[in-house]
């Protein structure tokens, strides 16, 4: 396919689409109706319905019985974590394969059009993006995952917390299913805001931003302490009612989801005229100048509180006047407190 039809490319060779990044028309008030139903099987479409797919499957053939699960028992615990592992293997390194070894469709659609692999760096591990990130995914990232997931099972074999079945609450169970991934969504905003704070940046998020230029393996690259942050959004299945299938979804929306940001490329091509679209543009602007676009724009978080960026040269001008005004409140405020002592 010829990107140059749907994109530009600077003289670095990067990357941009022509349309510009637009919020979700969700929380438009007034609804404007014909654009919310034209944007709607985009919320479902393809990978809410493949998160959904997997959890079905988990739960129907891969998850222990009710039984087995009532005690902490590392059997089945780590069990949990060689299918979880054996998923994001499978998921994540065949888009490493495709995109990232073989180079299958070379650097079309690609935002950075540098391959993690072909540089070296002191910031990570072995000074490879591809080791450091595999490493802390498998090191820590699953772990905690299946940690979060085992003892929220655990609560459910022996009846702790509000759960619920979809023959007897069939409303409320779909109900939530549908706003799953706009509760991810708010949780990961949430937690993305505070590990912002230079304190939590410098020791623990920086981690994850090593990755400026991200790949498929970038996607769990973590610190354990934002891992514990990430997967903390899952608790909401104790204190709300739920199903173990909601759980599972979850899980889903938020490890094998969190590959589809940080892709590094626009369209994924089927073959000459057909592609699939990754929606990653909205979180690669984050990894390239960090302090924008929180959240992915379903709910428009970013645009209510001042740092979405949509991709155009006006929003990079917005956002180097917002940097520039907090240099000068934190410049006056460290002058306000030197003149003080």
């Amino acid at each position: 396919m010829d990107d140059l039809k749907h994109g530009t490319r600077n003289r670095r060779g990067d990357w941009t689409p022509n349309d510009r990044l637009e919020t979700a028309p969700l929380f438009e008030f007034p609804p404007r109706w014909r654009k919310l139903l034209a944007w709607l099987p985009s919320y479902f479409v393809p990978w809410n319905v493949i998160f959904l797919s997997l959890a079905l499957l988990f739960w129907w053939a891969l998850t222990p019985d009710k039984e087995v699960m009532q005690e902490l028992s590392p059997g089945w615990i780590l069990y949990l974590l060689a299918r979880n592992s054996l998923l994001v293997l499978v998921i994540y390194g065949a888009i490493e394969l495709r995109l990232y070894i073989k180079r299958t469709q070379g650097a079309r659609f690609k935002y950075n059009q540098r391959f993690p692999a072909d540089t070296t760096s002191g910031v990570f591990w072995f000074k490879s993006q591809n080791i450091d990130n595999a490493l802390r995914t498998f090191g820590s990232g699953l772990p905690i995952w299946t940690m979060y997931e085992a003892l929220i099972l655990w609560c459910y074999a022996n009846d702790f917390g509000l759960w619920a079945t979809f023959g007897d609450n069939p409303i409320w169970l779909i109900a939530f299913a549908l706003v799953l991934p706009l509760v991810h969504e708010f949780h990961f905003y949430c937690i993305h805001r505070l590990i912002h704070v230079p304190v939590l940046y410098k020791h623990v998020h920086s981690v994850h931003h090593n990755s400026v230029n991200p790949s498929p393996w970038s996607s769990l690259s973590m610190h354990p302490v934002e891992h514990l942050l990430y997967w903390s959004g899952t608790l909401i299945h104790i204190v709300l009612p739920s199903h173990p299938l909601l759980l599972l979804y979850h899980l889903q929306i938020s490890g094998t989801g969190a590959v589809i940001g940080h892709v590094g490329f626009d369209q994924v091509e089927v073959d000459d005229e057909k592609a699939i679209g990754t929606h990653a543009f909205a979180h690669y602007l984050h990894h390239k100048y960090f302090e924008v676009n929180y959240a992915d724009g379903t709910i428009p978080l970013d645009r209510w509180f001042g740092t979405w960026h949509d991709g155009s040269a006006e929003a990079g001008e917005r956002m180097r006047e917002r940097m520039k005004q907090r240099r000068r409140k934190m410049a006056a405020k460290a002058a306000k407190g030197s003149s003080g002592s």
